[in-house]
């Protein structure tokens, strides 16, 4: 079946929405295929759609854990949710963020073969509230108009994570001087997070999605 690249003439008009075909992403990754393929490297992708880009990515990454820890259910599970804590995107259209959520989250449980009821789905649905937000990329700011802020998010090992929270816009500072989107967490810093999480568990930041879902819906 031959991919669906445009949902409507009038998107097309209004946002210049158009999709990029597999093929196109998959040539791309490639020419970044190291970095694709490794656990803890950070994507962002500021105009992110249904997740055309972000999905291709995660399925490398997932790759990537299967052939390192595939042998420890623990460890591969673990580093499973790091790689996809690893996934960022910015959607300015409500649905299209929606759909990126919902297939990077079946993704994920399809390759993992996890149950509805498991907290490690749980836990990715919870992290993927945050990590891919509805906003306006050039702006820097969400749907509410609030500066958009993205977690830090860290394997710390024995199954616990640590969050730490960031504006973008300090972010892109950041990685004009470092090279990158985020500093690993021992260098020096050069900004301050809005806000340090203690260290989690799966089923700690299973329970985020409550959180995370209201602070999304919430009304102006």
């Amino acid at each position: 079946m031959a991919e669906k690249l445009v949902k409507s003439r009038q998107r097309v008009a209004d946002h210049g929405e158009v999709f990029t075909p597999r093929w196109l992403v998959d040539d791309m990754l490639d020419l970044v295929k190291r970095e694709a393929e490794r656990i803890d490297s950070r994507f962002l992708e500021p105009a992110c759609g249904s997740g055309n880009f972000l999905v291709p990515v995660l399925e490398r990454k997932l790759a990537a854990v299967e052939a390192r820890y595939g042998r420890s259910d623990f460890e591969k599970r673990h580093y499973a949710l790091f790689a996809l804590m690893c996934v960022y995107g910015i959607e300015l259209l409500p649905d299209n963020a929606a759909e990126c959520r919902e297939n990077l989250q079946g993704t994920f449980a399809r390759v993992l073969k996890l149950d509805a009821d498991d907290a490690l789905l749980l836990a990715a649905r919870a992290l993927l509230e945050a990590n891919i937000v509805q906003g306006d990329a050039l702006a820097m700011t969400d749907a509410k108009g609030e500066p958009i802020v993205f977690p830090e998010w860290g394997y710390l090992g024995r199954g616990k994570y640590q969050r730490r929270d960031f504006r973008f816009d300090a972010l892109t500072q950041r990685s004009a001087a470092s090279g990158t989107l985020f500093d690993a967490f021992e260098e020096h810093e050069i900004f301050t997070p809005v806000r340090t999480y203690a260290a989690m568990s799966v089923d700690q930041i299973a329970h985020l999605s409550v959180v995370e879902r209201a602070k999304r819906d919430e009304t102006p």
